[in-house]
């Protein structure tokens, strides 16, 4: 390939390499911490040795890997920039009649296998993983599914809407109303003392109504003591799971975030995870402009300074990303404000360094 040559070669073994061995060394570190701190806790409760390492550790890779992700594109991109910077490699490379653009090509296709490997593992690979790592937890050592707050409201279906004011671990929801709406008039309503999951017919057995049917001229009643029906719900939709949004694959987030803004719940940390699954990427290019624009020039300090400043940098990024993440939960910044912004942000540090290393 013409377009990519043995130098280009070079830089991006030099980078994947060390990007690389960085992951797999606080990986590794990682897992060990991890052992160490639940090792009792596995012991205690009897958990089989094939579920701890294939359900356990085998998903808790994936996530860690994303998540050490941009911190260590950033401290691989300065610590070999900054070797060959003080081999005066950069030096010989720019001398040759390479230009500063031209040497960006390797970082940026390094950086391009980076966030493709990022965005299949956010998109695709974590979910799953999240899923039965989750499972993991709550069947040896914690539920973490708890039931909803009391007072639900929802719409199940286009102008049908319920109300329960509460609903227990035994899926018995009490107090329910639903309403049916033809544009702004009420058509239809249900009242009853409580309505039941059976798991066998997968419907609602409600229990002592009154159903209520509004036609023009007259209206007509209706009451008893059982009836099962379909509803469009199921016990699943009024339960909470910690940090749900991680387990779905984003088709599936999408359509759930559809579902939900159709039945009137909050959806901002699902939006949240959305826009951060596709902006996370962008932070492997961000970050290696940066990190390469430090550590191709010599500055007094050498290897040490480059590190400094580069960790500096990338846990300001990641504290910027978390920081306005609660502005977002809070309400006050949309999340696709709150979740990009930091991007743009660094974006323009990121075309202010270029433009100084290219000098």
């Amino acid at each position: 390939m013409k377009w990519y040559r043995t130098i280009d070669i070079y830089i991006t073994k030099k980078f994947l390499g060390t990007f690389f061995y960085a992951i797999a060394l606080i990986i590794s570190i990682s897992v060990v911490f991890d052992i160490s701190e639940n090792l009792d806790e596995f012991i205690s409760k009897d958990i089989p040795g094939r579920d701890i390492v294939f359900d356990y550790y085998m998903n808790f890779i994936p996530y860690f890997t994303n998540l050490f992700s941009p911190l260590f594109t950033f401290i691989a991109v300065i610590y070999f920039t900054s070797k060959m910077a003080y081999n005066t490699e950069i030096i010989a490379i720019l001398s040759s009649g390479v230009s500063y653009n031209r040497l960006m090509r390797p970082y940026l296709v390094s950086a391009f296998i980076l966030a493709i490997l990022s965005y299949s593992l956010g998109n695709f690979i974590i979910p799953p993983a999240n899923k039965t790592l989750n499972g993991f937890r709550h069947k040896y050592i914690d539920n973490n599914r708890v039931i909803t707050e009391r007072n639900i409201h929802q719409q199940i279906e286009p102008g049908v809407y319920i109300y329960m004011q509460s609903i227990n671990a035994s899926n018995v929801g009490y107090r329910f109303t639903m309403e049916r709406f033809e544009g702004v008039k009420l058509v239809e309503k249900l009242t009853a003392q409580n309505v039941r999951w059976d798991k066998e017919k997968e419907k609602w057995i409600i229990n002592n109504y009154m159903k209520r049917k509004i036609y023009e001229t007259h209206e007509e009643f209706e009451t008893g003591l059982y009836m099962d029906t379909t509803l469009n719900m199921v016990p699943e939709d009024f339960k909470v799971v910690k940090n749900e949004m991680e387990t779905f694959q984003t088709p599936a987030l999408l359509r759930e975030i559809d579902k939900m803004k159709m039945r009137g719940v909050n959806t901002i940390e699902w939006e949240i995870e959305k826009h951060r699954r596709i902006a996370g990427p962008f932070s492997a290019f961000i970050l290696t402009i940066i990190g390469a624009g430090l550590a191709s020039r010599k500055i007094k300090g050498g290897l040490g300074l480059h590190l400094g400043l580069g960790l500096l940098l990338s846990f300001s990024y990641i504290l910027f990303m978390q920081v306005s993440t609660v502005f977002a939960i809070s309400g006050t910044t949309p999340p696709v404000v709150a979740v990009w912004f930091p991007n743009l942000f660094y974006s323009i540090i990121a075309l202010f360094v270029f433009r100084w290393a290219a000098r």
